[in-house]
């Protein structure tokens, strides 16, 4: 989380979807209070957003309606596409062979 927050360019984002691909462990119960208890809007929706990319099983046992994303649209990925679930712009699927 301390790693999204501190994201700022598009290879910084790339970075974060490298290290979500590989968080295929947490328990689900941990990241629920995590996002529940964290303050900023651009880390929880950056977050949601690639774990459900990297397409891990825990992140379909997040209750999401109990996670405030805030309001309003916010541009992360200079040149994305706005990814409308969680209002954040993000790379191009095929910008991520890997994923």
């Amino acid at each position: 989380m301390e790693q999204i927050h501190l994201t700022g360019s598009n290879d910084e984002m790339e970075h974060v979807l490298q290290l979500m691909e590989g968080l295929t462990t947490i328990r689900p119960k941990t990241a629920q209070e995590l996002l529940e208890n964290c303050r900023s809007a651009k880390v929880k929706r950056v977050f949601l957003w690639s774990a459900e990319t990297a397409g891990h099983s825990w992140f379909k046992r997040l209750d999401l309606s109990r996670i405030d994303l805030g309001k309003g649209k916010r541009q992360l990925y200079k040149g994305g596409k706005l990814n409308r679930k969680y209002g954040i712009t993000v790379p191009e699927r095929e910008e991520f062979p890997h994923v």
